[in-house]
């Protein structure tokens, strides 16, 4: 059954849409059309959704009725509606577009493209070498059959080395491979959370985390971060847990996605004896906890403090290594393991067991790629937040001490505009609202720092211009139409 957005929904995710810029210049019905097609650029507004009939619009936006005809005529020679006489009118994309690595639709034609809404870096060196001596290994596999549904033994076995050295005690029991971090959230929540399971998550967080609650159709409560500080408010935080009781609380306590804030060790402890008091179970993403930066030691692992099989701790290659690498985990008790092997097979069967082998030898060179990763992470990060200070010096910017990305504060709530201007100057961005859950967040933009620092100064200094632009209401941006889709 297609899903519908009504009119009192559409108007309050369009909020001020009528003062985008350019508007003076432009009709009302042209401001509409350019707004719903920004919903779907950052993704508020999904593709495949049927918009409110024209006078149910035209009622809760408080205009007239032939403004949303003109509006929604637009919409449809622009290629992004699609309308039925009696059956009304669904969310839709122009041809020659394909899905870009952010998830969004894109111009096939973007080979120049600056893209900042991905926060992963390229490969390393010694990724080639590893896929080689991978393929030496591979043999001892090929007379089995291939599925290893918690995956090969070298793999869990280094995957708990791993979580051992950090000061939390693991056996390869307790590990199960997946094909990704995205891979593990989405088997654990297919194991521990009913749909519409309430689950506690921070605000802002992981775009990709919602879109897998949403699947599982849970109720969602936010737990806000302030922009400086260590992000948590204890007693908000505490306090949440214990009056909403959620199932779930989703959290990335190491360099939080897209703050970058540590969470202190006083407050995991306090955390995890909280959410065994309410029932909660934890499901902590350790997405970027091998990239602290500039020295930061890190606190204890979360699970250090369980003592009721109440931590379930996800990671991955992704952030360290290479996102085409294919390769996450699940750390939890050996019984939930098992568990989830078992939710496993309705999905993947099991993780590729090549992948796997390329993976166990990037492991044993951890120290090393990941040493080399932290100084360039380093280099790139103080690039880009020398030529924000220089470019754009009315934004506001902490200094992370770990993980990829900058979470901006910016002199309005622009964010949604600006990256739509941006497309047209070469620039992909992440704009605010994509991190949150209600189209708020129009002050912030997360800025990933994972492009090597020529980039970053060139593509800020676009953004510089662009925003200058936005307040003088110059050259109102034509729409290249991307939208999220996942």
């Amino acid at each position: 059954m297609t899903s519908q957005v009504r009119g009192v929904q559409l108007a309050r995710l369009l909020g001020q849409w009528h003062a985008l810029p350019g508007r003076r210049r432009s009709p009302d019905y042209a401001a509409l059309a350019a707004a719903v097609r920004g919903l779907l650029a950052d993704g508020r507004l999904p593709l495949g959704v049927r918009l409110p009939a024209e006078r149910e619009l035209a009622e809760a936006l408080r205009i007239s009725r032939t403004t949303v005809t003109a509006a929604y005529r637009q919409l449809r020679e622009t290629g992004h509606l699609a309308s039925r006489r009696g059956a009304g009118s669904w969310t839709m994309l122009p041809g020659t577009h394909r899905v870009a690595s952010t998830g969004l639709w894109t111009p096939l034609d973007d080979r120049d493209m600056i893209d900042l809404g991905v926060a992963a870096l390229a490969a390393p060196p010694e990724l080639v070498p590893a896929a080689h001596a991978a393929v030496e290994d591979l043999p001892r596999y090929l007379s089995g059959a291939g599925y290893h549904p918690t995956g090969i033994i070298e793999l869990r076995e280094a995957v708990a080395r791993a979580y051992t050295a950090r000061g939390l005690p693991t056996s390869a029991e307790q590990i199960m491979v997946t094909s990704g971090t995205q891979h593990a959230l989405d088997l654990v929540l297919r194991l521990a959370l009913a749909p519409g399971g309430n689950v506690l998550v921070e605000s802002p967080t992981y775009p990709n985390a919602l879109a897998a609650l949403a699947a599982r159709r849970a109720r969602i409560s936010t737990h806000g971060l302030a922009v400086d500080g260590v992000g948590w408010d204890a007693d908000l935080l505490l306090g949440s847990v214990r009056q909403t009781r959620p199932k779930l609380a989703y959290l990335i306590p190491e360099f939080q996605n897209p703050t970058g804030h540590l969470m202190p060790a006083e407050l995991r402890e306090r955390l995890v004896a909280t959410a065994h008091a309410a029932g909660t179970d934890l499901v902590i993403d350790e997405s970027f906890v091998d990239l602290p930066l500039d020295g930061t030691p890190l606190p204890p692992p979360i699970a250090v403090f369980d003592r009721h099989s109440r931590v379930i701790s996800i990671g991955g290659m992704s952030k360290p290594y290479w996102g085409g690498l294919r390769i996450g985990w699940v750390r939890a008790s050996a019984p939930q393991v098992q568990r989830l092997a078992a939710a496993r097979v309705g999905v993947d069967m099991a993780s590729p067991v090549l992948d796997q082998l390329v993976a166990v030898h990037l492991l044993a060179q951890a120290p090393a790629i990941v040493a080399a990763r932290r100084t360039q992470l380093v280099t790139q990060r103080d690039a880009l937040l020398d030529v924000l200070a220089e470019r754009l010096p009315d934004w506001r910017v902490g200094v992370p001490r770990g993980g990829v990305t900058l979470w901006v504060e910016l002199d309005g709530p622009i964010s949604s505009a600006l990256a739509r201007a941006a497309e047209e100057v070469g620039v992909r961005l992440a704009p605010g609202p994509r991190f949150g859950l209600d189209g708020t967040l129009e002050r912030f933009l997360r800025l990933p720092f994972t492009l090597p620092a020529a980039d970053l100064v060139e593509a800020v200094g676009r953004l510089a211009a662009i925003r200058y632009d936005l307040d003088r209401g110059v050259g109102r941006p034509r729409w290249r139409e991307p939208a999220v889709i996942a």
